[in-house]
């Protein structure tokens, strides 16, 4: 993964992502959940996401494999954000939603799968999750991290061999930061049986 990037990079990451504009996608997953909901925000980075759903009115758990990220989201939210990768998640059906917001596609393509399981069992039947990768089909590394690119296609098959989930919504939009152009690849997965 890229936990070395953000342990070194952690103060202008912070600063280039904590004030995106990020309602409209917040809407679309929120919408889905009932007042209340516990939401884990799985990489969570700056803490940006998290700090908004706790605005709204939710509980609010959160993690990431960087320590100097955990330590600012800590900061910024007043919660106790895990210092913990994807796939030593081990809570089942704990969470009405799950949000992996530009973090999941940092894990290496072989995998995902086990980091995909892992939160798939951690989220309740009927549940949601949202998800966004770089719109592609390329392993690469840039700038000290590495991405997994997915395309509509290869993410159906990842969800596929995850088991347990249906995709709800996909879509595609634009980096919301003025000087990039990346094109992101969005869904909407439901939780569609009690274990993976």
């Amino acid at each position: 993964m890229s936990t070395k990037f953000y342990n070194e990079n952690a103060e202008s990451f912070y600063a280039d992502t904590v004030g995106v504009d990020m309602k409209e996608l917040h809407q679309r997953f929120t919408n889905r959940l009932l007042a209340g909901a516990r939401i884990l925000d799985a990489g969570c980075g700056s803490g940006r996401d998290s700090l908004a759903f706790l605005k709204l009115g939710f509980e609010v758990e959160a993690l990431d494999a960087s320590e100097a990220l955990v330590k600012k989201a800590s900061v910024l939210t007043g919660l106790n954000v895990e210092l913990k990768r994807f796939d030593e998640v081990t809570e089942s059906s704990r969470y009405d939603g799950i949000w992996t917001c530009a973090s999941l596609l940092h894990v290496p393509r072989a995998e995902l799968p086990v980091s995909m399981k892992a939160l798939a069992s951690a989220l309740k039947p009927g549940g949601i999750w949202y998800v966004s990768f770089k719109h592609g089909v390329l392993d690469r590394t840039k700038d000290g991290r590495q991405f997994t690119d997915l395309n509509e296609t290869l993410l159906r098959a990842l969800v596929a061999e995850t088991g347990g989930l249906s995709m709800s919504e996909v879509w595609v939009t634009e980096d919301k930061r003025p000087e990039r152009d990346d094109t992101w690849l969005n869904a909407l997965l439901v939780k569609t049986s009690i274990e993976p």
